[in-house]
Formats: C-alpha cells, structure tokens, sequence
C-alpha cells in the first residue's frame, strides 16, 4: 500500500500513525502541498479534492483520512477497530462528531492563530476566533465530561476515536486552544502524545 502524505497535516499524521500502531507496511509519497503539488493533474487523478493524504492498494484508490483509517484498521484483527459492532458504533460516533462538530472549531484557531501567520495570508479574524472559542467551549465541556472518569473515549482502551478526535489538538499550544478549564482533556491527550506511533508521526510546529 502506498500513502501519499504531507507530515505536517493532522489529516496525514493520524492515517500514518494507525499504520504505525498496528505495524502495517507502508511505501511513502511526499505530496508538498505548500508547492501546488496537490493539484497536479496525475495528483488531482487519485484524489479530485486535490488534498491528503490518498492511499493506494493495487488498483483501489481511497481519499477521506477518516475512511482510510478505517480501512486500514480493517486489515488486520485488533482493538483500534474490534469485532463488536455495538463498539465500532461508539467509535464511528466519535468519527462523526469529530468532523461535524470539534474539528470545525479546532481548525479555525489552528488557522487563524497559527497558520494564517506561517503562510503570510494575513492577521487573525477577531470574529472568527471568537466564534471558534464560543464553538470550542461547546464542544470542549462534553468531551471533557465524556473523559472524566476513564482513560480513552471508547471502552477502555485506545481505539480509532481516539486517533481521529486527538488530531485535532495537534496544533493546541500554536493555535492558541483554550485549554485550561479541561484537564481531562489534557490528561488524556497527555497519554496519546505518548504513544511510539504518535511520537514518530506528529508534526512539529
């Protein structure tokens, strides 16, 4: 299988990191987004969106970092992505809500914080970051409910919830969350931060 990646993207960094924990073989294609390379007509091909990461297996092409891990995780028996369906349930709810809901609020204090500067595209948008913190706070106060009393989102162990929600905070400090009123939050990104496969696959800042 073939991953056609950008290690600065979380979207790139959690596929690569499934792969990592459940010890599956991947060849790597560095895909340099910052130069256009994205939307290449042999790149826009494989994924019409033009973004990573895409996965190649034979003659199957598949986009969405969510559906990738998915099927990654469906390669092998373990327990990112068990056999129980009442399970792989709880998980993809945490998939869902995710990119419905905290992924919308992360990404535009990532970008607004932090990238807009990297990228020389202007100065943050008060009104954008105050929408993204009120939309934080929301989302933040659940999962850090959810996480009070247990170690991982789903069951008691580190599943695909756990990779797909935590991507999010990658950016964190940069983007400037307002993490503070959150410590299970905290704690519990504390642990996946430490896990080999994160640690070998999470973009530096």
């Amino acid at each position: 299988m073939k991953l056609y990646y950008f290690p600065p993207s979380p979207n790139t960094s959690k596929v690569h990191a499934v792969a990592l924990h459940l010890q599956l073989p991947l060849e790597l294609q560095f895909v340099d987004i910052s130069k256009g390379e994205s939307h290449t007509p042999e790149f826009l091909k494989l994924n019409p969106t033009g973004r990573t990461p895409v996965l190649q297996d034979g003659d199957f092409i598949l986009w969405e970092s969510t559906a990738i891990m998915l099927y990654l995780a469906s390669q092998v028996s373990n327990a990112l992505w068990p056999d129980d369906i009442k399970t792989r349930a709880d998980i993809l709810r945490w998939q869902s809500w995710q990119l419905a809901h905290w992924y919308q609020a992360c990404q535009t204090l990532s970008y607004e914080n932090y990238v807009k500067g990297l990228l020389q595209q202007g100065e943050p948008d008060p009104q954008m970051i105050k929408r993204a913190n009120e939309q934080f706070h929301q989302e933040a106060i659940v999962l850090n409910q959810h996480l009070a009393e247990r170690d991982y989102l789903v069951g008691d162990t580190l599943t695909l919830a756990d990779f797909s929600v935590a991507s999010d905070l990658t950016y964190a400090e940069l983007g400037q969350f307002p993490l503070e009123p959150y410590p299970h939050i905290r704690a519990w990104y504390a642990r996946i931060e430490q896990l080999p496969a994160w640690k070998k696959t999470a973009p530096q800042g």
